[in-house]
């Protein structure tokens, strides 16, 4: 199934710690590129987060951020450091003592005081399960809306396939018609020369312009690209890159139509080839 590479997911989950949102952007890149934006103390989660990125897409630039809305000191936890404040009230009992009532420390100024409380580092082995599976139903969610994207670009690519399928329909059938009005032109012009034309020249002239107007290799294997484009876009596995190849050797097919044109009807249909093959191009640009 064909995959966008541009698409946006945002999910949300509840967990003890508090709310966990991951919001996931990627747009079209050549290769897999991304970037992760984590709280500070969950750096450490960058490397594994950027290994679930990888196992789910292999193409795009990719932008993750996650947004943890705590209540309160949710990760960190906070430990009093019993001896230093006993000490400190000891102290201020004192000063209190020389210096007269009113003098006490406020239960501000306990909390300010240097050691006197301690935050402890968030253990990251019990949150960053959580916070991985939340990564992945995010990641899941991207995928999903990659694959409809990509499902309707696949429509439009069909669509441009089947139009340009009638084009070279259209070459094909008008090839007879073509060749006779070269030979009725070429017997028009033999016979306003004087004298009798030599019937073996004549037959050696038709040769010759039947060889520069056959398009008939071109016209296969443009068949034959169209053939493989569809057969590509059943495949589950990304194929961005050989649509862009087929592209360009549709391309190139259809230049060549162009050039060995004979009538305007032909010209018109390598134009029309052509301007389906880019409109096809701009869509393949974006598919994974």
């Amino acid at each position: 199934m064909l995959r966008s590479m541009t698409a946006f997911a945002r999910h949300e989950q509840s967990s003890a710690w508090g709310v966990i949102i991951w919001e996931i952007r990627s747009v079209n890149h050549r290769y897999l590129e991304t970037a992760i934006r984590l709280p500070e103390a969950l750096r450490s989660l960058e490397t594994l987060a950027r290994e679930r990125i990888a196992v789910k897409l292999s193409r795009g630039k990719v932008e993750g951020t996650l947004k943890l809305q705590t209540t309160g000191a949710a990760l960190t936890a906070i430990t009093l450091n019993s001896p230093v404040v006993e000490r400190l009230l000891e102290v201020a009992g004192e000063l209190e003592h020389l210096m007269g009532p009113g003098t006490g420390l406020r239960l501000i100024d306990v909390l300010r005081w240097p050691g006197a409380i301690s935050e402890a580092e968030p253990d990251l082995d019990e949150i960053k399960l959580t916070l991985l599976n939340s990564l992945d139903a995010a990641l899941a969610e991207l995928v999903t809306t990659r694959e409809r994207e990509g499902q309707r670009t696949a429509e439009l690519i069909e669509q441009r396939c089947a139009a340009m399928r009638e084009q070279v329909k259209r070459v094909r059938a008008r090839r007879p018609e073509v060749l006779a009005r070269w030979r009725d032109k070429l017997l028009t012009r033999l016979a306003d020369i004087p004298g009798d034309a030599d019937p073996g020249r004549l037959e050696q002239e038709l040769v010759l312009i039947a060889q520069r107007l056959d398009v008939d290799e071109e016209l296969d294997r443009l068949d034959t690209h169209l053939n493989e484009i569809e057969t590509v876009l059943e495949r589950t596995e990304p194929v961005g890159r050989r649509l862009d190849f087929l592209m360009q050797e549709l391309n190139r097919e259809a230049n060549t139509l162009s050039s060995k044109s004979a009538d305007a009807d032909t010209t018109r249909a390598a134009i029309e080839l052509k301007v389906l093959i880019e409109q096809m191009r701009e869509q393949i640009q974006n598919i994974e």
